[in-house]
């Protein structure tokens, strides 16, 4: 296992990287390491003064015997009370997850208010990833075939689970992480790089004018419509996921690399969301 936490090409190792850099906010506090996967992130928390509280799916995989991991699915629930854990760690897991909407409702109850949540997952944002996307819908051209049936089945026991564990099939970029976040009570609060692609480096030299530009363009059409809600309000919103669309270290970085905090009870949220269409009823 150290092969990946001293790796640098390892996202394990960029996350022990931040764990030791932020010792002082994690020592003393309940952290929930979801999914767990072998143990190594827990075991870096427990080294670190905290008390890691540890779930997978498939919990046998788990390899740190003084450290118990539990069978859990974060889309059924997470058995623990209520507002129990400082902080959810995610590593490399909202990529697998069928609903990420109810992940992110689901760490948000466990959370308590101002609790942190940081997410980790293969960066669907960058410039690499949108290239591959456009040419073959695929995570990475020329070498991975687009979601499949045979190849986006990481793992089927259905004597210890009922559930598939699928492989990439539900990648996700900064800007539908942010608003899902967002609408389960989260904000981001850090934005962390982890390693630059040499592919999206080559390709943000000759596209970036036109990324810019194309953001610019789209976010200044829309701050200027009256949408109902306050204009300072939206001017904040449209401008926060306009700075995320031009971000070179996400256009760049290998990873997303997010911690969010929680700002309010995920069941509350809904009471400050308008839709953009009529209610049920509602004549024209």
């Amino acid at each position: 296992m150290k092969n990946y936490e001293d790796n640098p090409k390892s996202i394990k190792y960029h996350v022990k990287k931040y764990l030791i850099k932020n010792k002082d906010r994690i020592n003393g506090k309940i952290i929930v390491d979801i999914p767990a996967g072998n143990g190594v992130t827990s075991k870096i928390l427990k080294d670190l003064g905290a008390t890691p509280v540890a779930f997978d799916l498939f919990p046998e995989y788990f390899t740190y015997k003084d450290i118990n991991c539990s069978r859990a699915n974060v889309l059924d629930r997470i058995p623990m009370e209520d507002k129990a854990a400082d902080f959810v760690i995610c590593q490399e897991g909202i990529e697998h997850f069928t609903d990420q909407f109810k992940s992110l409702k689901e760490f948000n109850r466990v959370l308590k208010i101002n609790g942190n949540l940081i997410i980790t997952t293969p960066n669907y944002s960058n410039l690499r990833a949108r290239l591959s996307y456009f040419l073959s819908e695929s995570e990475r051209f020329n070498s991975i075939m687009p979601p499949n049936e045979i190849d986006s089945i990481w793992m089927n026991n259905q004597e210890s689970s009922s559930e598939i564990y699928f492989g990439h099939v539900f990648l996700i970029g900064i800007q539908k992480l942010r608003v899902l976040a967002k609408l389960a009570g989260f904000k981001i609060k850090h934005i962390q790089f982890t390693r630059l692609k040499t592919t999206s480096l080559f390709i943000f030299i000759f596209t970036y004018p036109f990324v810019f530009l194309s953001n610019l363009f789209t976010y200044i059409k829309n701050v200027n419509k009256n949408k109902g809600y306050d204009r300072s309000y939206q001017k904040n919103i449209y401008k926060e996921i306009f700075l995320l669309s031009i971000n070179p270290k996400i256009l760049l970085d290998g990873h997303l690399f997010v911690e969010f905090e929680k700002i309010i009870d995920y069941d509350k949220v809904m009471n400050e969301i308008k839709g953009v269409h009529k209610d049920f009823g509602t004549t024209t």
